[in-house]
Protein backbone atom coordinates (compact mmCIF):
# COMPACT_ATOMS: atom_id res chain seq x y z
CA UNK A 1 0.00 0.00 0.00
CA UNK A 2 2.88 2.16 0.22
CA UNK A 3 4.43 1.77 -3.59
CA UNK A 4 2.21 5.33 -4.18
CA UNK A 5 5.24 7.01 -2.43
CA UNK A 6 7.84 5.02 -4.65
CA UNK A 7 7.58 7.67 -7.89
CA UNK A 8 7.78 10.55 -5.63
CA UNK A 9 10.80 9.55 -3.87
CA UNK A 10 12.50 8.76 -7.13
CA UNK A 11 11.40 11.99 -8.40
CA UNK A 12 12.94 13.93 -5.02
CA UNK A 13 16.10 11.81 -6.02
CA UNK A 14 16.31 12.49 -9.65
CA UNK A 15 16.18 16.64 -8.90
CA UNK A 16 18.50 16.66 -5.78
CA UNK A 17 21.22 14.08 -8.65
CA UNK A 18 21.97 12.39 -5.08
CA UNK A 19 23.31 15.21 -3.46
CA UNK A 20 21.97 16.06 0.23
CA UNK A 21 22.06 19.13 2.03
CA UNK A 22 24.83 20.27 4.44
CA UNK A 23 25.46 22.56 6.84
CA UNK A 24 27.37 26.24 6.11
CA UNK A 25 29.62 27.61 8.42
CA UNK A 26 29.94 31.54 8.30
CA UNK A 27 32.88 31.75 9.20
CA UNK A 28 34.00 28.18 8.52
CA UNK A 29 36.32 29.03 11.79
CA UNK A 30 33.63 29.25 14.14
CA UNK A 31 31.98 25.84 13.03
CA UNK A 32 28.83 27.17 13.46
CA UNK A 33 25.63 26.62 11.23
CA UNK A 34 23.44 29.15 10.01
CA UNK A 35 21.57 27.92 6.49
CA UNK A 36 21.27 25.26 4.78
CA UNK A 37 22.74 24.46 1.79
CA UNK A 38 23.30 21.68 -0.64
CA UNK A 39 26.78 19.81 -1.17
CA UNK A 40 27.06 19.88 -4.77
CA UNK A 41 24.83 23.51 -5.42
CA UNK A 42 22.86 21.96 -7.50
CA UNK A 43 19.36 22.43 -5.52
CA UNK A 44 18.44 26.10 -4.18
CA UNK A 45 17.92 25.74 -0.17
CA UNK A 46 13.85 26.46 -0.94
CA UNK A 47 13.67 24.10 -3.30
CA UNK A 48 15.68 21.58 -0.33
CA UNK A 49 12.95 22.07 2.31
CA UNK A 50 10.06 21.94 -0.21
CA UNK A 51 10.91 18.39 -0.59
CA UNK A 52 11.69 17.47 2.47
CA UNK A 53 8.66 18.68 3.56
CA UNK A 54 6.27 17.21 1.18
CA UNK A 55 7.82 13.15 2.71
CA UNK A 56 7.42 14.26 5.72
CA UNK A 57 4.12 15.23 4.68
CA UNK A 58 3.66 11.95 2.43
CA UNK A 59 4.62 9.74 5.46
CA UNK A 60 2.58 11.75 8.17
CA UNK A 61 -0.64 10.88 5.86
CA UNK A 62 0.45 7.16 6.29
CA UNK A 63 1.51 6.89 9.97
CA UNK A 64 -0.63 9.61 11.13
CA UNK A 65 2.13 11.39 13.36
CA UNK A 66 2.26 15.43 12.24
CA UNK A 67 4.76 16.70 9.63
CA UNK A 68 6.23 18.65 11.90
CA UNK A 69 6.97 16.22 14.48
CA UNK A 70 8.76 14.30 11.67
CA UNK A 71 10.59 17.73 10.79
CA UNK A 72 12.07 18.29 14.09
CA UNK A 73 13.28 14.57 14.42
CA UNK A 74 14.86 14.80 11.09
CA UNK A 75 16.54 18.03 12.25
CA UNK A 76 17.55 16.75 15.45
CA UNK A 77 19.40 13.47 14.00
CA UNK A 78 20.85 16.31 11.46
CA UNK A 79 22.56 18.25 14.14
CA UNK A 80 24.23 14.93 15.82
CA UNK A 81 25.64 14.31 12.64
CA UNK A 82 27.08 17.85 12.45
CA UNK A 83 28.78 16.69 15.78
CA UNK A 84 29.51 13.32 15.67
CA UNK A 85 30.50 13.44 11.17
CA UNK A 86 32.84 10.34 11.80
CA UNK A 87 30.51 7.95 13.92
CA UNK A 88 27.45 8.99 11.81
CA UNK A 89 28.72 9.03 8.16
CA UNK A 90 26.27 8.12 5.32
CA UNK A 91 25.89 9.16 1.65
CA UNK A 92 24.34 12.31 1.09
CA UNK A 93 20.64 12.32 0.67
CA UNK A 94 17.73 14.32 1.61
CA UNK A 95 17.54 13.77 5.11
CA UNK A 96 19.57 13.80 8.00
CA UNK A 97 17.90 10.81 10.09
CA UNK A 98 21.05 7.93 10.96
CA UNK A 99 20.14 4.33 11.97
CA UNK A 100 23.50 2.62 13.08
CA UNK A 101 23.49 -0.97 10.66
CA UNK A 102 23.44 -3.26 13.82
CA UNK A 103 20.04 -1.38 15.15
CA UNK A 104 18.94 -1.28 11.32
CA UNK A 105 19.54 -4.93 10.22
CA UNK A 106 19.72 -6.92 14.02
CA UNK A 107 22.73 -6.60 16.06
CA UNK A 108 22.96 -10.55 15.56
CA UNK A 109 22.72 -10.41 11.52
CA UNK A 110 25.98 -12.01 9.68
CA UNK A 111 24.75 -9.36 7.14
CA UNK A 112 25.03 -5.79 7.78
CA UNK A 113 24.33 -4.44 5.03
CA UNK A 114 21.09 -6.50 4.44
CA UNK A 115 17.51 -5.06 2.88
CA UNK A 116 15.69 -8.17 2.88
CA UNK A 117 12.70 -7.04 5.35
CA UNK A 118 12.26 -10.21 6.02
CA UNK A 119 15.45 -11.52 7.37
CA UNK A 120 15.97 -7.84 8.96
CA UNK A 121 12.67 -8.55 10.94
CA UNK A 122 13.82 -12.16 12.01
CA UNK A 123 17.22 -10.65 13.60
CA UNK A 124 14.97 -8.14 15.17
CA UNK A 125 16.46 -5.21 13.40
CA UNK A 126 14.00 -2.27 13.27
CA UNK A 127 14.40 -1.45 9.11
CA UNK A 128 11.65 -1.09 6.76
CA UNK A 129 10.30 -0.96 3.62
CA UNK A 130 8.66 2.44 3.48
CA UNK A 131 8.36 3.39 -0.11
CA UNK A 132 7.27 -0.71 -1.52
CA UNK A 133 10.33 -1.52 -3.74
CA UNK A 134 10.53 -4.85 -1.71
CA UNK A 135 13.75 -3.64 0.22
CA UNK A 136 14.42 -1.62 3.85
CA UNK A 137 17.40 0.80 2.77
CA UNK A 138 19.30 1.85 5.80
CA UNK A 139 19.92 5.09 3.18
CA UNK A 140 16.78 5.77 1.50
CA UNK A 141 14.95 8.57 2.43
CA UNK A 142 11.59 7.08 2.64
CA UNK A 143 12.57 4.10 4.23
CA UNK A 144 14.43 5.57 7.01
CA UNK A 145 11.58 8.30 8.14
CA UNK A 146 8.94 5.29 7.59
CA UNK A 147 10.95 2.93 10.06
CA UNK A 148 11.30 6.08 12.83
CA UNK A 149 7.70 6.85 12.39
CA UNK A 150 6.20 3.34 12.63
CA UNK A 151 8.44 3.23 15.91
CA UNK A 152 6.97 6.53 17.14
CA UNK A 153 3.40 6.01 15.96
CA UNK A 154 2.10 3.57 18.76
CA UNK A 155 2.31 6.30 21.34
CA UNK A 156 -0.57 8.41 19.86
CA UNK A 157 -0.51 12.21 19.43
CA UNK A 158 -0.79 13.64 22.91
CA UNK A 159 1.95 15.80 23.93
CA UNK A 160 3.42 13.40 27.02
CA UNK A 161 2.38 10.07 25.34
CA UNK A 162 4.51 11.19 21.88
CA UNK A 163 7.72 12.43 24.65
CA UNK A 164 7.81 8.59 25.86
CA UNK A 165 7.73 7.42 22.19
CA UNK A 166 10.73 9.76 22.22
CA UNK A 167 12.57 8.56 25.30
CA UNK A 168 11.82 4.70 23.64
CA UNK A 169 13.28 5.51 20.62
CA UNK A 170 16.44 7.45 22.02
CA UNK A 171 17.11 6.56 25.57
CA UNK A 172 18.21 9.96 26.01
CA UNK A 173 16.10 13.01 27.91
CA UNK A 174 17.96 15.33 25.60
CA UNK A 175 16.57 14.32 22.77
CA UNK A 176 13.21 14.53 23.91
CA UNK A 177 13.31 17.71 24.75
CA UNK A 178 14.99 18.71 21.50
CA UNK A 179 12.38 17.19 19.35
CA UNK A 180 9.54 18.73 21.11
CA UNK A 181 11.40 22.24 21.15
CA UNK A 182 12.17 21.87 16.86
CA UNK A 183 8.17 20.81 16.37
CA UNK A 184 7.02 23.53 18.29
CA UNK A 185 9.18 26.08 16.25
CA UNK A 186 8.01 24.12 13.12
CA UNK A 187 4.41 24.16 14.26
CA UNK A 188 4.21 27.34 14.87
CA UNK A 189 5.77 28.99 11.88
CA UNK A 190 4.52 26.44 8.99
CA UNK A 191 7.39 25.92 7.88
CA UNK A 192 11.49 24.71 7.52
CA UNK A 193 13.66 27.56 6.65
CA UNK A 194 14.03 28.74 10.25
CA UNK A 195 17.49 29.88 10.17
CA UNK A 196 17.82 33.69 9.63
CA UNK A 197 19.70 35.49 12.61
CA UNK A 198 19.62 39.21 13.57
CA UNK A 199 22.33 41.05 16.06
CA UNK A 200 21.32 41.13 19.58
CA UNK A 201 21.24 44.69 19.84
CA UNK A 202 19.55 47.35 17.21
CA UNK A 203 22.64 48.25 14.83
CA UNK A 204 21.71 51.70 14.82
CA UNK A 205 22.05 52.12 18.58
CA UNK A 206 25.01 53.36 20.68
CA UNK A 207 27.04 50.40 21.46
CA UNK A 208 30.47 48.40 21.27
CA UNK A 209 32.65 45.37 21.64
CA UNK A 210 35.41 43.43 21.15
CA UNK A 211 36.35 39.55 21.48
CA UNK A 212 36.54 38.40 25.11
CA UNK A 213 35.93 34.95 25.14
CA UNK A 214 38.34 33.16 27.61
CA UNK A 215 39.17 35.77 29.50
CA UNK A 216 39.67 35.25 33.37
CA UNK A 217 36.87 35.99 35.48
CA UNK A 218 37.27 36.53 39.27
CA UNK A 219 33.64 37.26 40.93
CA UNK A 220 32.57 33.83 42.60
CA UNK A 221 35.92 32.54 41.80
CA UNK A 222 37.86 31.38 39.25
CA UNK A 223 35.88 30.91 35.94
CA UNK A 224 36.46 31.81 32.05
CA UNK A 225 33.96 34.22 30.25
CA UNK A 226 32.15 32.07 27.95
CA UNK A 227 30.88 34.59 25.72
CA UNK A 228 30.98 38.64 24.48
CA UNK A 229 30.44 41.31 26.40
CA UNK A 230 28.56 44.02 24.29
CA UNK A 231 28.75 47.65 25.95
CA UNK A 232 25.57 49.69 25.48
CA UNK A 233 23.15 52.26 27.73
CA UNK A 234 20.54 51.17 30.05
CA UNK A 235 18.17 50.66 28.17
CA UNK A 236 18.90 49.20 25.04
CA UNK A 237 16.81 46.52 23.21
CA UNK A 238 18.14 43.21 23.74
CA UNK A 239 16.65 41.21 20.66
CA UNK A 240 16.56 37.41 19.65
CA UNK A 241 19.13 36.43 17.33
CA UNK A 242 17.80 33.48 16.05
CA UNK A 243 14.49 31.76 15.95
CA UNK A 244 14.17 29.61 19.28
CA UNK A 245 12.21 28.05 22.11
CA UNK A 246 12.72 30.20 25.69
CA UNK A 247 14.46 27.75 27.78
CA UNK A 248 15.34 29.51 30.96
CA UNK A 249 14.52 32.70 32.11
CA UNK A 250 14.92 34.19 35.48
CA UNK A 251 17.80 35.03 38.04
CA UNK A 252 21.21 33.54 38.44
CA UNK A 253 24.19 35.04 41.24
CA UNK A 254 26.42 35.33 37.91
CA UNK A 255 24.14 36.39 35.03
CA UNK A 256 21.56 38.45 37.43
CA UNK A 257 18.69 38.80 34.83
CA UNK A 258 19.38 36.66 31.83
CA UNK A 259 17.69 34.18 29.48
CA UNK A 260 18.50 31.49 27.60
CA UNK A 261 17.05 30.84 23.33
CA UNK A 262 17.26 27.05 22.06
CA UNK A 263 17.55 27.04 18.37
CA UNK A 264 17.11 24.67 15.32
CA UNK A 265 20.77 24.24 15.20
CA UNK A 266 20.84 22.76 18.56
CA UNK A 267 22.41 26.05 20.06
CA UNK A 268 22.06 27.42 22.95
CA UNK A 269 21.88 31.65 22.83
CA UNK A 270 22.95 33.20 26.36
CA UNK A 271 21.66 36.84 27.40
CA UNK A 272 23.17 37.98 30.35
CA UNK A 273 22.68 40.95 33.13
CA UNK A 274 19.55 42.25 31.74
CA UNK A 275 17.71 45.24 33.28
CA UNK A 276 14.43 43.41 33.03
CA UNK A 277 12.30 41.15 30.47
CA UNK A 278 9.76 41.95 27.98
CA UNK A 279 6.58 41.24 29.79
CA UNK A 280 5.45 38.74 26.35
CA UNK A 281 8.35 36.43 26.80
CA UNK A 282 7.73 33.25 28.95
CA UNK A 283 9.30 30.34 29.23
CA UNK A 284 8.55 28.07 26.52
CA UNK A 285 7.78 30.58 24.13
CA UNK A 286 8.52 30.83 20.53
CA UNK A 287 10.84 33.79 19.54
CA UNK A 288 12.33 35.17 16.27
CA UNK A 289 15.41 36.93 15.25
CA UNK A 290 15.01 40.75 16.08
CA UNK A 291 12.16 40.76 18.82
CA UNK A 292 13.01 42.19 21.98
CA UNK A 293 13.96 40.05 24.73
CA UNK A 294 14.33 42.40 27.42
CA UNK A 295 16.75 45.83 27.88
CA UNK A 296 20.84 46.10 28.62
CA UNK A 297 21.26 46.60 32.37
CA UNK A 298 23.90 45.30 34.66
CA UNK A 299 22.65 43.03 36.90
CA UNK A 300 24.38 39.99 38.97
CA UNK A 301 27.30 39.35 41.15
CA UNK A 302 24.71 38.54 43.88
CA UNK A 303 21.25 37.97 45.34
CA UNK A 304 18.18 38.45 43.22
CA UNK A 305 17.68 42.51 42.46
CA UNK A 306 21.60 43.08 42.55
CA UNK A 307 21.97 45.80 40.28
CA UNK A 308 25.49 48.24 39.50
CA UNK A 309 28.36 46.26 39.99
CA UNK A 310 30.18 46.79 36.67
CA UNK A 311 28.80 48.97 33.64
CA UNK A 312 26.19 48.35 31.76
CA UNK A 313 26.30 45.27 28.51
CA UNK A 314 25.01 42.67 27.49
CA UNK A 315 26.85 39.32 28.03
CA UNK A 316 25.76 37.13 24.88
CA UNK A 317 26.91 33.37 24.44
CA UNK A 318 26.46 30.60 22.68
CA UNK A 319 26.40 26.76 23.52
CA UNK A 320 26.63 23.73 20.95
CA UNK A 321 24.70 20.81 22.22
CA UNK A 322 26.20 17.34 21.50
CA UNK A 323 23.61 15.39 22.46
CA UNK A 324 25.09 14.25 25.54
CA UNK A 325 27.29 17.34 26.83
CA UNK A 326 27.25 21.25 25.88
CA UNK A 327 30.22 23.41 25.87
CA UNK A 328 30.64 27.32 24.63
CA UNK A 329 32.42 28.45 22.02
CA UNK A 330 33.34 32.42 20.35
CA UNK A 331 30.47 34.32 19.36
CA UNK A 332 32.47 36.78 17.98
CA UNK A 333 32.54 35.90 14.48
CA UNK A 334 28.96 35.49 14.66
CA UNK A 335 28.16 38.88 15.80
CA UNK A 336 30.58 40.63 13.38
CA UNK A 337 28.87 38.48 10.82
CA UNK A 338 24.67 39.32 11.89
CA UNK A 339 25.47 42.66 12.35
CA UNK A 340 27.48 43.65 8.80
CA UNK A 341 24.11 41.70 7.26
CA UNK A 342 21.18 43.77 9.09
CA UNK A 343 23.30 46.93 8.36
CA UNK A 344 23.94 46.14 4.75
CA UNK A 345 19.86 44.98 4.97
CA UNK A 346 19.29 48.94 6.19
CA UNK A 347 21.12 50.26 3.35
Amino acid sequence: MYRWIAGVTAGITAAFGLCGPVAASVPPASDTVTKEVSVAGTAEPDTIFANRKSLYEQVSTLTQIPWYRLAAIDQYERTLTRVHPKDRKHPERILGIFIPKARWAGPLNPDQEDTDPTSINVFSGIGLDGDGDGKADSNNDTDLLYTVATRLAPYRHATDDFSIGLWSYYQNTRAVQRVMQYAKLYETFGKLDLFDHAFPLPVKSNYSYRSTFGMGRNWGGRRVHEGTDLFAPYGVPVRSTCYGVVEIKGWNKYGGWRIGIRDLNNHYHYYAHLQGFDKGIALGDVVKPGQTLGWVGSSGYGKPGTQGKFPPHLHYGIYRDTGLTEWAFDPFPLLKHWEIEEKRAKK
